[in-house]
């Protein structure tokens, strides 16, 4: 039965996934509705349902016993971030994209796409582990992560720590989870009114997540890709070193078993949509960081049902 429902949570997402590239055949959509879309639910959304679900799920004991699950996400990442400059160096990526590569390799897109993901496949009771991860997930990329890709492009003097480093880390889904946690141990309970009206803004965030997915693999032109040995390693290190790394953290710290399949789930999670964005302002190679995140995009929908049997 766990096997039948996880496998009817991953056939929903695929169908709201198919729905959003059917409307993109018929001409609904286009890249300004992507964009739309991807501002609303990172901007508006993600926020609002991080305030209604914290703020009617927790308390402050509840909220302070979840500190001791950031000890697996921050330790996987940081090693994996060192197999991501072992291979690179193994394989000999090319330096133009050296720091591109790693940064793919290592973090997942935690929030756009885990968030939803999680919420379809555990329920609503997931969204304080999957915070948990993108604590540790925003912070390495906005760090590690844009220092590595700002090497590939003219950023001579990158620094990992920076005032522009704390702005970017300081993102909307993160400054809301601040403001419900500050109400929660402060014990400020906001009216009614506004967590009804978070609740309903919070729930477009799963729907407009996987139409803008859909939206993007219909936005792709599969003539033009070619695999190579650098592709293979970020399938690699997205959906199996990943993964299987922080399993075996969570089996060892002895982490609850919802907080585990949440993390797993996360760590299998594609490339960061931020990473093209990041890219292209640093002048590196933004295309390069495109396509590796629409193919890790599309094979996580194949590897999500693998970990939910393994799992279940």
């Amino acid at each position: 039965m766990i096997i039948f429902n996880a496998l009817g949570s991953v056939f929903s997402i695929v169908l709201m996934i198919s729905t959003g590239f059917f409307l993109s055949h018929k001409g609904w959509f286009d890249e300004k509705t992507s964009k739309l879309f991807s501002r609303l639910v990172c901007n508006l959304a993600i926020p609002c349902l991080m305030i209604s679900q914290f703020t009617e799920s927790f308390d402050k004991e509840k909220l302070l016993s979840l500190s001791d699950g950031l000890f697996a996400p921050f330790t996987s990442m940081a090693i994996v971030y060192i197999i991501a400059v072992i291979v690179s160096k193994a394989i000999k990526v090319d330096k133009k994209r050296i720091g591109t590569f790693r940064s793919m390799f290592f973090v997942s897109n935690s929030i756009f796409i885990g968030l939803p993901v999680n919420m379809a496949l555990f329920g609503e009771k997931s969204i304080p582990n999957v915070l948990l991860y993108y604590i540790a997930n925003t912070t390495f990329f906005w760090t590690l992560g844009v220092y590595e890709i700002s090497r590939d492009g003219d950023s001579t003097n990158a620094n990992i720590f920076s005032f522009d480093t704390i702005k970017r880390i300081m993102s909307p889904p993160l400054l809301s989870f601040t403001f419900a946690v500050l109400l929660i141990l402060l014990d400020i309970h906001l009216p009614k009114f506004v967590l009804d009206t978070c609740k309903y803004f919070g729930n477009l965030t799963t729907p407009l997540a996987m139409l803008f997915i859909g939206i993007t693999i219909h936005s792709v032109n599969f003539k033009e890709f070619r695999f190579s040995w650098d592709m293979l390693a970020i399938l690699l290190g997205r959906f199996v070193i990943s993964p299987i790394l922080i399993l075996l953290l969570c089996n060892f710290a002895n982490t609850p078993l919802l907080m585990k399949e949440v993390f797993v789930i996360q760590a299998a999670m594609p490339v960061m949509t931020n990473t093209a964005i990041v890219s292209k302002r640093y002048n590196a190679d933004y295309e390069y960081a495109t396509i590796n995140t629409i193919i890790t995009t599309i094979f996580s929908l194949i590897v999500i049902p693998i970990y939910m049997l393994l799992l279940a």
